[in-house]
């Protein structure tokens, strides 16, 4: 027996040390291999310890059990010494490990009261997943320490959804019922300190990494193809994009394995840490045995009444002294119920579910109390059940449950919730008491209470909802810090509560004079001082420049940082003198990003310090076709379109040039820190230069252009400075020629109206040089032929391709090249021979930004070939055009060719060129030579027949999206096809591919056959789409295409029915307005009338709400992540945000048949009576409304030029001039402001609004641009500075709480004065000390009820720390809550209740009984 033992335990370290999984297998054992332990052992194993000889016989069991497999794995990835070894074992029987002699009988588990199965029964069945997703044997999982089995028929060998033949009951080393909770993250892995969402966004960082890397990759591999460059640099730069991608794969590999091995966990885990992540529990795996017994359960509940299911639960949960997951597995049914049956819960008996609730909460453990706080918020229905709740004093517990520490995270958590469901009913803020409002503030302003974030945002939510209750708890200072340190991630949320409380006067009374939004700035003036170091200080700083940038991008923001002539903006531009780089790098980039920069292509290469002449021409070159291209669709949008971002823009940038922009970046161009802010400087002040030309009145930008600061500089002979002066003009100038040549760099567009001269000079530069190129003689030609080294070569990565993009666009467009090209040399032989797809080479290019040149190349081929003849009778003969019909027949279910892997496949197609055939083929159907190609290979015919297949619309697109319907032909038909029997994602597809078409411009009025008329058309067939969703898409097309007049005339003639539609159609129609033939068609249908009424009564207000929130959503874009350029039939449909939508009342005063009408039914006269009588509101929320739509309604009537009239016999401007300048709502003014431009952008608007004192821009044809602004800067930003009053406020504690700071028992004053002592900062160590002492000795005051309200009252009238707050509640007794929750509280407290109140009453009347508060 001793040998035996002694053999035993070596084999056992044998294979601890040689089996791959004995790390799985020591984890689940719970020991490691010193635990074994080797030596004589006269009787078995008795000498082995417990969890060692566990161990052992996991080990072994786990061999046995893994042993086929190792032998397997060993023979294809082991050594060949291991290899061979191996071999020689299995050939040998006798020198197989002793193991499997020493294991043949079946081995018991330690678990299990009957015989489990043996180990070869167990290799049958399928093995189990542990905690970390590790595949177990049979028997590990059975000797499992968190094993949760309980005496269960269902064997535990098993794995979920298997069994087996012998069913006996297993008992558990536990014998409680673990809790169903709801679970916040559930722990599986190999480390047990993460969980799998840690782990999951840790992969996911690491994804977005690499891709950033891939995408780096990729353009820098363009640029070395662009130069030129080594050949070794890009097979560097190809080796790290290859490694990119595989990381990439295998990141995303594990990704998915760490997500499907978080749905495998079926257990929670064991260890106590944990085990709190397991409450309150949405989702948890279970055994498909359990779920199939819960489904069956929940059936027989459905088919019960709820009400009786809802007495049931609330009977079980009577019982007493069961185990806390007892009461939180029924609270989870209660919760399912009450999700099942929302209207359960306003028949609630709450005598009996508010005792029960009221138990729940009394509860020692911190589960059975989230629980029932769960419970209670799903039972809220409105304000009278919160009435009902808070007398349960749940307010009581609540605090005590904040003040808890974190190791109490669940129950806090849940508390804080349940507060915050307060605030989700209407009027339910006014049910939360001010003593849970003070805890919620100590816990916004303890740092490192993981409950922070949450709570300072309910406090912004309180701000918002109740601010007198949230002033009067000391709240305001709290959201004042979040505002300005830095630290709070969702600072801007907290911004947006202080914007609302500025609006109007009345709200504006609860904070000082709006100081509160300085608070970001003040860390731009103590920057470059800190301790933590540049990089700790860089991040506050953008956080705050983040928030100063939404301040800044409202009116209410704007106006409170003008007052007190632009202080806070001042300090921040004085900010740039402070020399340290990241401060004056964060200062510029906050700059160009309030006035909406948007940096030119070049920028990079200038702050990286390349001379800007080497590519300004360049930029210039790349720029001009693409603004060229958009010209003609863009020609009538003038009137139409008018973007709120420009006037806004010009108002913000008048406010900073008043501030002393220009001087402030002269100064730190003279005092440069790096020659990299030198530069970015220079381009921040050319930039300014640039926009205050375009978008300021002549009387604003004419002095800045000089820069007389410089100029003064300049002038001082003698000096050191002058050259620095001379040297910044130079750049300054520099700067400003190149953004000129390269475009508009921000959202405002052009004020120059010569703006086609610079595209014609490129396409005379461009046509020169083609034409050059044509000319070149046959040495240069032969010569350039042999440097791409397509003649000598067949291996394409050793051409080079822009060489070959040179030689198509230019010699080959020559007849003779050409030819010589085919007939003499192999050169387009080999290029056509290229993209055959039967040759596997471009077919198997990767699918990547760089190899796009490829696409372009092969296109630019065709198009060369068919300009010529030749090239066309060479191209129709080739195997290329041949093999593409072959590979396309592979689809086409009546060719009857298969093949085993077509070549456009679904991964072919997103992995490879593959789909660049679509694009060559594109390129066919742009010429009619290419059509009759097409048309002999029976493309087309195929065409038809891919069209119709179901699951392959990846396929569809790619087709449709390549070919191109200008011609008339079989394209049309397809297209056609597409749009109305395929699938709804192809038929928006494809409605939105005829965008590009429908806005071209119109043909002849009497030839109807142009490809405008034919896309319009088939927009109007759109727009009886059985989807809603592709009508949408129709909608916004046509809407665009009718910003010409002869395609809304076209439109109009189509005659299309839009009641179907709704508010969908509502804007078309609007723009049918615009035309008299428009108008009469309208009229005929009796839309005008009902519109007009519609509008005037209700439709005025609405577009208030969407002019504003379209002005939000412009905001907001600026400041998220710029997205990728989408190509035109991919863009979004819905409306640019920051234009002003369309006006009923502006496309009707377009028309003199309108403006007939507008003027009978007086409606204009009516909207300027209400500007009269309301102009000065400030308080009704109902009546700024009302005023807003009546100055966006008199506005868009102003901007038309046949609503002059109108304006001229009224003197409404004078009323909207004053409110701009004098109202007290100032959102109301910005409204004003908006007006004043729209009306100034006709000539007549213009004029009167010059006479009321505001100047507007105009360009250099004199036309006006939409903007104005007061000839007296200031008064636009002139607000009367307000006061803080305390009066509603309930600033005077007497007379809305008692607080008894005395009590007939010395010992009981003595508390009461000591728990006051903790909210001072001096006093409360000391006051502490004595609390503590006072303890000590047992003093009953501490178990008396009555006290403990008169230090809750305390506790709600001062300002006290978290950490005081728990330290008093903490003193006393637990009974003490129970009696007063219960109502148990004895006659003595009633008793000194009394005596209490009368001592209070007497203090009141010698007033020394009023309490300062201390916050």
């Amino acid at each position: 027996m001793e040998m035996e033992v002694r053999s035993l335990a070596q084999i056992v370290e044998y294979h601890i040390k040689s089996c791959p999984a004995r790390s799985s297998c020591m984890e689940q054992s719970g020991c490691s291999p010193p635990h074994i332990q080797h030596g004589p052992c006269p009787r078995g194993a008795r000498n082995v310890s417990g969890l060692a000889y566990h161990a052992l016989r996991l080990s072994l069991t786990a061999h046995l059990s893994l042993s086929s497999t190792l032998q397997v794995d060993t023979l294809t990835t082991g050594s060949p010494q291991t290899r061979a070894r191996l071999r020689s074992t299995l050939r040998d029987p006798g020198r197989r490990c002793p193991a499997r002699i020493l294991m043949t009988p079946p081995v018991r588990s330690v678990n299990t009261a009957g015989d489990a199965p043996s180990a070869d029964q167990a290799s049958l069945l399928a093995p189990s997943r542990g905690r970390d997703g590790r595949s177990l044997s049979s028997t590990a999982t059975s000797v499992m320490p968190g094993s949760r089995s309980q005496a269960s028929y269902a064997t535990t060998n098993a794995a979920p959804g298997s069994f087996s033949s012998q069913l006996r009951p297993v008992a558990s080393y536990d014998s409680r019922l673990k809790p169903d909770f709801d679970t916040h993250a559930i722990i599986v892995g190999d480390d047990s300190n993460t969980t799998t969402e840690e782990r999951q966004a840790d992969l996911q960082d690491a994804i977005e990494k690499e891709t950033k890397i891939k995408t780096g990759s990729e353009n820098l591999l363009e640029a070395l193809n662009v130069k030129n460059a080594k050949k070794d640099q890009r097979l560097e730069v190809e080796r790290q994009l290859n490694l990119s991608n595989n990381k990439l794969s295998r990141l995303k590999a594990v990704l998915a394995a760490e997500i499907q091995k978080a749905k495998d966990v079926k257990s929670p885990p064991a260890d106590a840490q944990s085990r709190l992540s397991f409450l309150f529990r949405r989702n948890l795996s279970r055994s498909p045995s359990r779920h199939v017994a819960k489904k069956e359960e929940d059936e027989e509940e459905e088919t019960e009444s709820p009400t009786f299911v809802l007495a049931e639960i609330l009977q079980a949960l009577e019982a007493d002294g069961m185990q806390p997951e007892y009461y939180v597995n029924k609270t989870n049914s209660l919760v399912e119920l009450f999700k099942r049956h929302p209207t359960l819960k306003y028949d609630l008996a709450w005598s009996i579910f508010g005792l029960r609730m009221q138990t729940m909460l009394l509860s020692a453990s911190r589960e059975v109390v989230a629980a029932a706080y769960r419970v209670m918020r799903y039972a809220i229905t409105d304000r009278k059940s919160l009435q009902i709740i808070r007398g349960l004093h749940t307010d009581y517990i609540v605090i005590l449950s904040l003040v808890k520490e974190s190791k109490a995270s669940v129950e806090r958590e849940q508390a804080l919730k349940f507060v915050r469901a307060f605030l989700d009913v209407k009027n339910g803020v006014d049910e939360i008491s001010r003593s849970v409002v003070r805890i919620i503030v100590a816990i916004a302003e303890h740092t490192d209470d993981r409950l922070r974030n949450i709570a300072v945002l309910t406090l912004a939510e309180l701000l918002v909802k109740k601010p007198a209750l949230l002033v009067s708890a000391g709240g305001m200072g709290t959201l004042t810090d979040a505002l300005g340190e830095g630290n709070y991630l969702a600072a801007k949320s907290v911004c947006g509560s202080f914007l609302y409380l500025l609006d109007t006067p009345r709200r504006r009374k609860y904070l000082k004079s709006g100081h509160e939004l300085e608070a970001p700035f003040a860390m731009f003036s103590d920057a470059g001082i800190s301790a933590h170091g540049h990089a700790h200080e860089e991040k506050k700083l953008r956080q705050n420049a983040d928030v100063i940038a939404s301040l800044i991008r409202s009116w209410p923001g704007l106006l409170s940082l003008c007052m007190n002539d632009f202080l806070p903006i001042r300090s921040l531009l004085i900010s740039l003198q402070i020399p340290a780089p990241h401060v004056r790098t964060i200062i510029l980039e906050l700059l160009s990003d309030i006035l909406m920069i948007k940096a030119p292509s070049w920028s990079s290469s200038f702050l990286a310090g390349r001379r800007l002449t080497t590519y300004g021409r360049v930029t210039n070159l790349n720029n001009q076709p693409n603004k060229n291209a958009a010209a003609p669709t863009n020609a009538e949008d003038t009137t139409n379109k008018w973007n709120l971002l420009e006037h806004y823009v010009a108002v913000v940038l008048a406010g900073f040039l008043h501030a002393g922009l220009v001087p402030a970046l002269l100064r730190a161009e003279e005092e440069p820190l790096t020659l990299a802010l030198k530069r970015r400087t220079t381009l921040l002040l050319g930039e300014v230069l640039k926009m205050a030309n375009e978008l300021l009145p002549p009387s604003w930008s004419a002095s800045l252009q000089v820069l007389p600061q410089l100029l003064q500089s300049a002038a001082k002979w003698g000096t050191e400075d002058r050259f620095v002066a001379i040297g910044t003009i130079y750049q300054v100038d520099s700067v400003n020629r190149t953004l000129y040549r390269s475009g508009p760099t921000s959202i405002h567009t052009s004020k120059t109206s010569a703006g086609n001269e610079p595209n014609t000079a490129v396409r005379q530069t461009d046509q020169s040089k083609a034409q050059a190129a044509m000319q070149m003689d046959e040495g240069q030609f032969r010569n350039l032929m042999l440097d791409t080294q397509v003649l000598n070569t067949v291996s394409f990565t050793k051409w080079r391709w822009d060489l070959i993009q040179n030689i198509i666009d230019g010699p080959l467009l020559n007849a003779k090249r050409l030819d010589e090209a085919m007939k003499a040399t192999k050169f387009v032989h080999r290029m056509l021979g290229f993209y055959r797809p039967f040759k596997y080479r471009f077919s198997e290019i990767k699918n990547t930004k760089p190899n796009q040149r490829y696409v372009r190349a092969g296109c630019a081929l065709i198009r060369t070939l068919l300009q010529n003849p030749e090239g066309v009778r060479y191209l129709s003969d080739s195997k290329f055009i041949r093999q593409v019909a072959e590979c396309l027949s592979h689809f086409d279910r009546m060719s009857g060719l298969t093949s085993e892997s077509p070549m456009f496949q679904v991964d072919r197609m997103n992995e490879t060129l593959t789909g660049g055939y679509f694009a060559l083929l594109g390129e066919l159907t742009k010429d009619p030579k290419g059509v009759q190609i097409l048309e002999r290979w029976r493309f087309f015919n195929m065409f038809y027949h891919i069209i119709e297949l179901n699951e392959r619309d990846d396929l569809i697109r790619t087709l449709l999206n390549n070919m191109d319907y200008s011609l008339d032909g079989h394209l049309r038909i397809i297209i056609s096809k597409a749009m109305t029997s395929c699938s709804k994602e192809v038929r928006m597809f494809s409605t939105r591919l005829l965008r590009k078409y429908a806005t071209r411009p119109m043909q002849n009025a009497e030839s109807a056959g142009g490809v405008a008329e034919w896309a319009i058309k088939l927009l109007v067939t759109q727009l009886y789409d059985p989807e809603i969703e592709v009508c949408e898409v129709a909608i916004k097309i046509l809407e665009e295409t009718c910003n010409q007049t002869h395609s809304l005339e076209f439109v109009v003639k189509c005659r299309p029915a839009l009641d179907h539609l709704g508010e969908i159609g509502a804007p078309l129609l609007l723009r049918f307005l615009s035309t008299s033939v428009g108008y009469h068609y309208l009229d005929e249908l009796d839309y005008i009338t009902r519109e007009m009424d519609d509008w005037f009564l209700g439709r005025n207000d609405t577009y208030v709400t969407l002019i504003e929130a379209s002005l939000a959503r412009a905001f907001a874009e600026l400041t998220d992540k710029p997205q990728p350029q989408l190509p035109h039939e991919e863009v979004p449909e819905h409306a640019e945000s920051g234009i002003v939508p369309p006006h009923f009342y502006r496309e009707l005063t377009r028309t003199k048949e309108g403006c007939k009408l507008l003027e009978q039914k007086g409606h204009f006269d009516e909207f300027v009576a209400t500007i009269r009588d309301f102009a000065m509101e400030d308080d009704d929320a109902e009546i700024i409304l009302k005023v807003k739509g009546c100055l966006w309604a008199v506005g868009n009537v102003g901007s038309m030029d046949l609503g002059a009239p109108f304006l001229e016999k009224s003197d409404v401007i004078r009323w909207i001039v004053r409110i701009a300048e004098t109202s007290e709502v100032m959102t109301l003014r910005g409204t004003a402001f908006y007006v004043l431009g729209l009306i100034s952008r006709s000539l007549h608007g213009q004029e009167i609004v010059l006479e009321y004192g505001w100047d507007g821009v105009v360009n250099d044809s004199g036309e006006s641009m939409g903007f104005c602004l007061p000839l007296e800067f200031n008064n636009l930003f002139s607000i009367r500075p307000w006061s803080v009053k305390s009066g509603g406020m309930s600033w005077n504690r007497k007379a809305e709480t008692k607080i008894a700071v005395t009590d007939p028992d010395p010992v009981n004053a003595r508390i009461l004065k000591l728990a006051t002592d903790l909210g001072n900062t001096v006093l409360a160590k000391k006051a502490a000390t004595d609390l503590q002492a006072i303890k000590v000795k047992k003093a009953p005051g501490f178990s008396r009820a009555i006290v403990f309200h008169k230090v809750m009252q305390i506790l709600e009238a001062h300002h006290f720390r978290l950490p005081a707050c728990r330290f008093v509640l903490d003193l006393f007794d637990k009974r003490v809550l129970r009696q007063i929750v219960l109502e148990e509280e004895d006659e003595n407290d009633d008793e000194d209740d009394s005596s209490t109140s009368d001592s209070d009453s007497e203090e009141n009347e010698e007033g020394t009984n009023g309490v300062a508060t201390s916050s």
